[in-house]
């Protein structure tokens, strides 16, 4: 007999006279005739109520049954008795495949997410967890959805690379040198020639280089994979493994770009709202009363769009005593970028037009020579979910540019060639996909939408 998930059970249409189910217990109930076992498989939110009558040959094992337990049922799907439940399965065969004694950790009990993080590799059988991966599993699908249905092609870029994209120098090192005994130069320093790429490697920090490189020839693309970043940042939004979704296009412009980004928010969004309902109806009752509310007024409304200046203007003028004091030429902290969303626009917001001197090499350079087209979506609740920009496609400028870094142009030399060669005004950006699940999910903790996070001092598992 094939084994039918809880989910489809749950959904079914009429009774079925067989049906077998398999899946772990999340509570027993004993009564003098019977026992009640609640029985879930991950695929939904809700369990299934398992009836095993006791008379059955093989009751004993109930007994076995504890929280926990893995087990395999066999029986009938009738109409439930109870209130709260469709559905109920009455046991005829009912088999304990693993055991769980009483030192397994998710008792039905209340537990801190701190301790739920220390048993990651238990802690997606709990109610919140089980809800969040599937919902991050929803979303991954929905992104390939949302670019495969506008003509764009996958690209998987380089996890291990010589370049550094964003210039901050925050990288994890790639290499299989002996760290007590490296060989060395001349002048005393690592000779990196005798490693294994014979140049120094680093793991991505983004695709977004490549990804270039690709939209130069296939006009859309987008990448969606692992980045990292070596940065000891220890608060809830930054992770050093994390996922990135990053689109970039031939012949766009910043307009085209902060358009496809805000279509992209809201597709994601609609989305989850209609193929996770349960699971974010658990979110808005245990985690955060307002999500579905806030993931309607952000569905229902037009993003505004403010430039980085009159960003400053607002800020300035508010009359707030800011924890980091604004000016212009400062990057925006999320202090700033909350009380945008939240505050004073009160709806996602799409700022651009940011200084020369905060952004990378590759963006274009406005004609005033002192910002460049750069620009970050915020939204309420968790500030920055997109940062993006035109990116430069005049050779001479990205020169200069590249100089003002302090970047050889021999380590970009392919990048450069994009530019001699067939150049176009093209564009991109890049969504933290963790990010995306906070926000949707109302998990506040980055460490929480993550299956085996990885933070500073932290890669257990």
């Amino acid at each position: 007999m094939p084994r039918t998930l809880v989910k489809d059970a749950l959904a079914a249409t009429a009774p079925r006279d067989s049906i077998l189910l398999q899946g772990w217990v999340r509570t027993r109930r004993d009564a003098k005739a019977f026992s009640f076992v609640e029985l879930n498989d991950g695929s939904s939110l809700k369990g299934m109520q398992v009836i095993v009558d006791a008379t059955l040959p093989d009751y004993a094992a109930v007994a076995r049954a504890h929280t926990g337990a893995s087990v395999e049922v066999q029986g009938k799907l009738v109409a439930s008795q109870g209130a709260g439940q469709q559905w109920e399965v009455v046991a005829g065969k009912f088999t304990v495949i693993g055991e769980a004694d009483a030192t397994y950790p998710l008792q039905k009990k209340g537990h801190t997410m701190e301790f739920l993080r220390g048993i990651a590799h238990l802690r997606p059988r709990s109610n919140l967890f089980g809800a969040v991966f599937r919902v991050r599993s929803r979303l991954a699908y929905a992104v390939h959805q949302f670019f495969q249905e506008r003509g764009f092609v996958y690209v998987h870029t380089p996890i291990i690379t010589a370049s550094d994209c964003e210039g901050a120098g925050e990288l994890f090192r790639v290499t299989t040198l002996d760290p007590a005994k490296p060989p060395r130069t001349e002048q005393g320093g690592v000779d990196y020639t005798q490693d294994f790429f014979a140049k120094q490697a680093y793991l991505t920090v983004s695709g977004q280089l490549e990804g270039e490189t690709f939209a130069c020839a296939l006009s859309n693309i987008y990448t969606f994979g692992p980045t990292f970043r070596a940065e000891n940042s220890h608060t809830s939004r930054h992770a050093s493994e994390f996922w990135m979704i990053e689109p970039e296009m031939a012949f766009c412009d910043l307009s085209g770009d902060m358009a496809l980004a805000e279509e992209f928010v809201k597709h994601l969004i609609r989305d989850a709202r209609t193929h996770c309902a349960a699971d974010l109806e658990f979110f808005a009752k245990f985690v955060d009363k307002d999500l579905l509310t806030r993931l309607d007024f952000v569905l229902e409304r037009p993003f505004q769009r403010c430039s980085y200046t009159d960003a400053i203007g607002i800020l300035t003028q508010s009359g707030r005593t800011w924890e980091h004091p604004v000016a212009w030429g400062d990057n925006l902290q999320s202090e700033h970028e909350r009380f945008l969303a939240e505050e004073h626009f009160k709806c996602p917001v799409t700022l651009f037009d940011y200084p020369r001197t905060l952004k990378p090499f590759y963006m274009r350079v406005n004609d005033d020579g002192r910002t460049v087209r750069a620009m970050d979506l915020l939204v309420p609740g968790i500030g920055e979910i997109i940062g993006g920009s035109q990116r430069e496609e005049r050779l001479e400028v990205l020169r200069e540019n590249l100089a003002q870094h302090h970047l050889s142009e021999q380590d970009y030399w392919w990048y450069l060639d994009l530019r001699r060669y067939g150049t176009v005004p093209h564009a991109g950006f890049g969504l933290g996909f963790e990010r995306m699940l906070m926000f949707v999910t109302g998990v506040p903790n980055i460490r929480d939408v993550i299956p085996f996070a990885r933070t500073p001092g932290s890669a257990d598992f």
